[in-house]
């Protein structure tokens, strides 16, 4: 079995847990095989004006590439 791995990073303005939610669902649209998600950052995004813009997750997916 042949691996890859690609980063992503997902956000939300409400939770990291959402954010890494929404990371999931996106890469499932796009990525066949997942076999494994390790976040492996945590940030905030942050308005001028001091409040919360976006949650934000950075991951690492790994996933198994088909072999013809």
């Amino acid at each position: 079995m042949v691996s890859k791995v690609v980063i992503l990073v997902g956000q939300s303005p409400v939770s990291w847990e959402e954010a890494t939610t929404n990371l999931i669902k996106e890469a499932q649209v796009s990525l066949r095989h997942i076999t494994r998600i390790l976040v492996t950052e945590f940030d905030v995004k942050m308005k001028e004006d001091g409040n919360v813009d976006a949650f934000r997750v950075k991951a690492e997916v790994s996933f198994r590439i088909e072999a013809h």
